[in-house]
Parts: structure tokens; C-alpha cells; sequence
């Protein structure tokens, strides 16, 4: 724990950003991490707590308590191994999560928790700038070849954990550039790339060999989501060739919206409009990208993928941004008694919020509507009210919102299809491969054949693909070696 009477004493500090007007120009980071000094304030907050409900709110189960009171101690250094033995990335984790861990700390009972995330973010960032993080090689090698199809975090943890225990690991990425959903999901102005790439070369060190522009399948990719292949590999070939294959791909199937207009001109998936401006940061000259420049954009869906479009847009000069939500506006606060330690619904603003957007709940699409040349001009639109769990459209409440562009955000359904069916890969009812989590799990229906992260459980968060990626390749060393020494 931090200091014993340091959560009476100290107050919760939250990191800072740039402002408003500062952080538009560009697609740079403008969170301003936490000084030594708050840091350890932050740290010494920590209670002895009889359970650290912390611990199990988070999903890589990271041992908070004793990290923060190495920070609160200032040995910066052994709080970076304490981290490290739980999350492969806490540099992803510590800008994007939305800490959940905070949710079931017990200071949240007061809206105080520790700031967890900030002292994740500030001890990762520090120990990239102090050297402290190096390559981790085994000791030997064991002649095994493990596939993981797929860059993006479950994919990484996976690769890093199994070349750690001496497997010869190769992963196959589609695209030009390692990080899937990462790299080209998540806005440079959230999570800059270089953080990616510092960590692949880390891992090359470690004895992984990446391969991209590899497609791994049989048909096409049922998906919005870039494919930039070059070279393609059938799955038969990679059965022959490895000892075990891990389908680590992202959820990439997302959910449309069919009503009079979709095939209009200007109505776009979120993930068709997102990763060009992420390539173009990157340097690449497109020949075509859709931009919301001078634009009254309409974005439907109110979860983090429409809040990354609304920060996109405002960067790129939009004339207005309008965000919609088919549920209810949740609560300001949450019933403490009723939902602690667990993640509660609550309205959430995000930075992207704070930016300029009009927000709006309760609210149905109808149709789209264009002018005389095709092109979209209007989102036609209705409130709604919820009684029983069940959705009535309110009489009279139609009305046109003004839109040049529609970018529809309204989460994914499953994995890309294909690629389970290329393997044989038997699939739940929601799409996703069928793979238990027990001690041995994570293994398909077809021998060798392992599926973690979005592959498995659907979309989710980042840091709970880093968890089912570690855990998977726990199971594929105790396939392939008969044990085990990697952590669950």
C-alpha cells in the first residue's frame, strides 16, 4: 500500500491535456502525463485494502497496490517488473483503456479513486526514456513453430510470451503496417504509432519475425477494413508448416445500418474513414480519402469509435459534428450502492466531447436522403422512448438533420468470416470462433488451431486482448510442450 493515512490527506489528481485550440492543429498526443512528484501523490492514496477489488476489475489482473507503492516509494524501476508481469503493453493500456480497475477501487465509493491508469502511463513512459525496457530472450530454443495470424494486441502478447519461452514465432499481418485495430483503428491523436513500432523492434530482438502484406485465407476478406496483401497463404500450407496456428484478428465485421439511402454517396463505415487519416499521418500519399473538411457530419453511434470520428472530423476542419445514440442518455452519476466494484453506466465525456459535438439519445435513423446529383444531404430521424427493454418510435418527432457525411460507428458483429471458415473453425452463435478459456483452452475444433481476443470473444477492449493473448500462448506452450511455465 502507499502511505497509511495518504488517501485522507491527498486528493485525486487527474492528467492534464493541451488545450482545445492547441491540440486541432495536428494528430498528436496532448495528454500531459504525471510528474514524479504527483505520481507518488497518487501512489500513497493507495488504501490497505482487505480486498483490492482493483485487481479483478482489471482483465491482465495488474497487481496495482504493489505497483503504486513503489511509485509512492519512488523505485520507479521494480514497479516497471510488477507491471510487466501482468501486461505485455502498458504503454497501450495506459493511454487507451478506459480503466476499469478505477471503477472497483474502493475510493470509488467517494468518485475518488486512485488514479490508477495515470500511474500505469507515467511508469511505462518513464522506463522507455530511462532504458529500463529490453529485449527478453530465452534460453534456448525449442524447435517449435508457432503462426499468429494477426498484429493487433491479442496477436503481439501472444507472439512476445511464446518467443520469450524459446518458440519460433512468425507473425502475418494483411496490411502494410504492424498493430491491426492499434495501428489503424485507433487515432494517432489517442495513441501515437511510434509506441507500436518501438515495441515490434523489441520484439524482433526477442526472436519474432513479422511478415505483412500476407493475406491467410481462402476467399476473399468479407470486411471494411483495409486489406493491403500482396502475397497470399492458404491455411492447409500453414498447418504444414507450423506446429500450432493462433487466429488472433480483430473483430472487423461492423454493424450496418439497412434503411432507405445506404448506398448513398457520403455514408461511410466509421472504419472506411478512419484509417485513411491514420495513413496519411503516417506519411502515405492516398489518391483518394474521404475527409469532413467544411462538412455537417452526422455520426451514428455513441461509443468510442464515434468519439474517435468526432475527433477526426473537428481535426479536419468539419462545419459541424453530430453525434447520435439509439439508447437512452444514461445517468450523470451511478448508484455507488447498486453497481461497485463493478463498471458501471454512467454518461461518459470524452476529450473527442470536449472538442465540439452535439450529442444526442433516444435517437432512430429512418433514411438517408440526396439531392437531384445522388449525393447525400440530409439524415432523417426520430425520438424514441424505452419502456421494458423494448424501443417505440415517438409520433410526430421526425425530423432532417442537415448532413454532408454519415459515418456509422455502431460497433462489430464478428470477426471476418472467411477466415474461420478457410480453417474450419467451428463458430458460436454470435460468429466468433468456439474456444473454451479453461487451463488447456483457447484450442479450436481443429487441432492446433487456437483463437484469442476479438477472434474469440467479439469486439472488445484493447487490454482484454492483451489478457487473452497472454493466456493463450500459455495453452499453445502446454500443447506443444506438455507443460507450462508461462503465467495464466
Amino acid at each position: 500500500m502507499g502511505k497509511i493515512t495518504g488517501f485522507m490527506e491527498l486528493d485525486r489528481l487527474e492528467e492534464s491535456y493541451l488545450p482545445v485550440q492547441d491540440r486541432l492543429k495536428n494528430y498528436k498526443e496532448f495528454v500531459l502525463r504525471l510528474t514524479d512528484e504527483y505520481a507518488a501523490k497518487q501512489g500513497a492514496r493507495c488504501m490497505d485494502c482487505g480486498i483490492p477489488f482493483c485487481n479483478n476489475g482489471c482483465p491482465v489482473n495488474n497487481v496495482i497496490p504493489d505497483f503504486n507503492d513503489l511509485v509512492y516509494k519512488q523505485d520507479w524501476k521494480n514497479a516497471l517488473t510488477v507491471l510487466h508481469s501482468t501486461n505485455n503493453f502498458p504503454e497501450f493500456t495506459g493511454r487507451i483503456c478506459p480503466a476499469p480497475c478505477e471503477a472497483a477501487c474502493t475510493l470509488n465509493i467517494e468518485d475518488k479513486p486512485v488514479g490508477i491508469k495515470s500511474i500505469e502511463h507515467a511508469i511505462i513512459d518513464k522506463a522507455w526514456e530511462q532504458g529500463w525496457v529490453i529485449p527478453e530472450k530465452a534460453f534456448a530454443p525449442t524447435g517449435k513453430k508457432v503462426a499468429v495470424i494477426g498484429s493487433g494486441p491479442a496477436g503481439l502478447a501472444a507472439a512476445q510470451q511464446l518467443a520469450r519461452v524459446g518458440h519460433a514465432v512468425t507473425v502475418f499481418e494483411k496490411n502494410d503496417r504492424l498493430g491491426g485495430l492499434l495501428r489503424y483503428g485507433i487515432p494517432d491523436f489517442k495513441m501515437e504509432k511510434h509506441l507500436i513500432d518501438r515495441r515490434v523492434a523489441q520484439m524482433q530482438q526477442e526472436g519474432v519475425h513479422f511478415r505483412t502484406e500476407v493475406f491467410v485465407g481462402e476467399k476473399p476478406l468479407d470486411s471494411c477494413i483495409s486489406n493491403g496483401s500482396k502475397q497470399h497463404i492458404a491455411p492447409r500450407e500453414l498447418m504444414q508448416q507450423f506446429d500450432a496456428v493462433i487466429l488472433a484478428g480483430g473483430a472487423e465485421q461492423p454493424r450496418d445500418l439497412l434503411i432507405p439511402g445506404r448506398s448513398l454517396d457520403g455514408v461511410h463505415f466509421a472504419m472506411e474513414f478512419l484509417p485513411l487519416q491514420n495513413k496519411v499521418n503516417a506519411g502515405d500519399t492516398l489518391s483518394k480519402q474521404i475527409l469532413a473538411t467544411g462538412k455537417h457530419v452526422v455520426v451514428i453511434g455513441g461509443g468510442d469509435t464515434g468519439s474517435d470520428c468526432v475527433g477526426t472530423s473537428n481535426r479536419q476542419g468539419a462545419a459541424s459534428v453530430t453525434q447520435l445514440e439509439l439508447m437512452p442518455q444514461p445517468p450523470l452519476h451511478e448508484n455507488k450502492q447498486l453497481t461497485w466494484p463493478y463498471w458501471p453506466l454512467k454518461l461518459r465525456t470524452s476529450s473527442s466531447h470536449e472538442e465540439g459535438v452535439e450529442r444526442e439519445f433516444a435517437i432512430t435513423t429512418k433514411r438517408f436522403e440526396a439531392d437531384a446529383q445522388g449525393k447525400l444531404t440530409h439524415v432523417v430521424t426520430s425520438a424514441v422512448r424505452w419502456e421494458s427493454g423494448k424501443m417505440q418510435e415517438i409520433p410526430g418527432s421526425e425530423r432532417k438533420l442537415r448532413a454532408d457525411l454519415v459515418l456509422l460507428a455502431m460497433g462489430f458483429i464478428s470477426p471476418a468470416q472467411a477466415i474461420l471458415e478457410a480453417f474450419g473453425v467451428e463458430k458460436d452463435t454470435r460468429g466468433n470462433a468456439r474456444a473454451s478459456t479453461d487451463e488447456r483452452g483457447y484450442l479450436t475444433n481443429i487441432e492446433k488451431v487456437f483463437a484469442a481476443g476479438d477472434m474469440r470473444r467479439g469486439q472488445s477492449l484493447v487490454v482484454w486482448a492483451i489478457r487473452e493473448g497472454r493466456q493463450c500462448a500459455r495453452a499453445v506452450d502446454q500443447f506443444l510442450m506438455g507443460y507450462s511455465d508461462l503465467p495464466r
